[in-house]
Formats: structure tokens, sequence, C-alpha cells
């Protein structure tokens, strides 16, 4: 798969807090997608936490919603080029299922999955510390299917690309595991604000 550099034909809104090369898509919420969208129903999804933890841990729908509740409210950046700002996700922190696991002192990466099959590399600094959510509602509405309901992981500090659609779990490891994006010349990271687009940026 060849990575496209540049992206064009959309009039760019200049504001402030836009990470460089980003426009503001105002009222937009594109939909990009690397597979085609699943009909996931909520009750045949899960979430596993495995690989160097002290316990795997796998939940439902059901008992993912009994722990606590959080929220994200701020922006979203994609590598394409748009940025949201504003937006609310509401879900339970990526802390509470990670604490439940218990990472292992080896545990520097991980890799997330989707239910169907796109994977994401991410460092763990970058999904602890309230950086990360597994989120199912967007400004007081059920995640839609093509944004990634009934859940998915957002980063929102990072390109959204990261934020894997229809999330289905995190590998723990010890080392930098590359993604579908990152196999195919995106950058290990994604940091907007450092324009980490692709490898080598």
């Amino acid at each position: 798969m060849n990575v496209t550099r540049g992206f064009t034909g959309r009039a760019r809104t200049v504001r402030p807090g836009l990470p460089p090369g980003q426009y503001d898509a105002r009222d937009d919420w594109p939909v990009l997608s690397a597979e085609v969208t699943p009909g996931l129903a909520a009750a045949d999804w899960s979430f596993r936490v495995g690989g160097l933890v002290a316990e795997p841990r796998t939940w439902t729908w059901e008992q993912a919603h009994a722990l606590p509740g959080s929220a994200y409210e701020g922006d979203i950046h994609c590598v394409t080029g748009w940025s949201k700002f504003g937006t609310r996700f509401e879900g339970v922190s990526l802390d509470s299922f990670l604490a439940a696991a218990g990472p292992l002192p080896s545990a520097t990466h991980a890799l997330a999955h989707s239910h169907t099959g796109y994977t994401a590399g991410l460092p763990l600094a970058d999904l602890t510390g309230g950086r990360a959510w597994i989120v199912w509602s967007s400004d007081g509405r059920p995640l839609a299917p093509e944004h990634g309901g009934p859940a998915r992981l957002i980063v929102p500090h990072l390109y959204f690309w990261k934020s894997v659609k229809w999330v289905a779990g995190l590998e723990l490891l010890d080392h930098e595991e590359p993604g579908f994006w990152e196999r195919n010349g995106y950058h290990p990271r994604g940091n907007p604000w450092e324009e980490q687009r692709y490898a080598g940026d």
C-alpha cells in the first residue's frame, strides 16, 4: 500500500490551538476507515487486556459499564489534516482496565486490537495517566458504528488512527510493535504537534 503525502481539496480554517498542517473541521466528523464497518452489537462486544500483565482480564459490555465512568472533553486530530474542537466522549478511563490487569514492570508498549483485525502500536506511557479512554458515547449519544461504535479507544493527544475503532483489546509488550498504519509507512507515535505523520518525520 502506498502512503500519500499531502492532503488537499479542503479549504483550511485556521484558528488558535490547531496543530501544524491541520484545519478546523467545525461540525464535520469525517469517516475514514481502513476496513468495512462491522455490524458489531453491544452484546457481542468485549475488551481484553493481556500480554505482559499479572492477570489477563476480559470485560463484557455490562462489566465495562460497571466500572467508574470517565469522560474526555477536548479536541481530536486526524493525520489526514482535520481537527475537531470541543468534543466530548463518555466511557471509562483506560487506567481502570489496566489497573485490574496489572501491567508488569517490563511492559513498555501496547498493540491495540480491533474486533475487525485492525491494529495500532502505542507506547504504554501514551495510554496511562488519564490520557486514554474506552468510550461508547459521543456528545451524549451512543457512538455510531462508522465512528467506532459500540466502543472505541481514544488517545486524543495523538493522531486519531491510534484511537482504534471497534476496540477489542490491548496486548502489552516489552518492545515496539507496529500496527496496520505503522507497517504502511506511518509514524510509530503520531504526535500532531510535532507533525509525526510518516516514518522519519
